[in-house]
């Protein structure tokens, strides 16, 4: 597989600044018994195939990154690289992958495993299901 990276100045790879945004819209999601729902008419951030959103805080036990992903499916990520696990995550537009954020650059497919860098495993990646205009994430730790 070639690996593409992010287009990052190196200031943003060494401080570990991601790319993606959180949603301007705080209300658009709630977190609740281990189940991460996200009103996507609230979200526009998630409305095109290739966009993704980092949710932070508000109760969540832990970071996550969710994609709208090329062919149009969801995916959701713990936002923690495995290579240190501090650094972020960002999807890399029309790759089908996720990279860490920082200057080593570990890659993952959409399923969270491994294909390129120095990180010595997988990602974690949730179950994400639609169900009308809501994204429902199960999250277990």
């Amino acid at each position: 597989m070639d690996v593409k990276f992010l287009r990052r100045n190196i200031f943003q790879r060494i401080c570990g600044i991601p790319a993606t945004p959180k949603p301007e819209n705080t209300v658009s999601w709630s977190y609740s018994n281990g189940q991460l729902t996200i009103d996507l008419g609230k979200v526009p951030e998630l409305r095109s195939p290739g966009s993704a959103v980092r949710l932070e805080g508000a109760g969540l036990p832990e970071r996550i990154l969710v994609v709208h992903a090329e062919d149009g499916s969801f995916c959701a990520f713990r936002n923690r690289c495995a290579h240190l696990g501090h650094r972020r995550l960002d999807p890399v537009p029309g790759t089908h992958t996720v990279q860490c954020c920082s200057v080593n650059k570990s890659t993952y497919d959409l399923s969270g495993n491994r294909i390129y860098g120095p990180a010595k495993h997988s990602i974690t990646a949730y179950p994400v299901r639609k169900e009308s205009d809501k994204l429902i994430i199960t999250i277990h730790i």
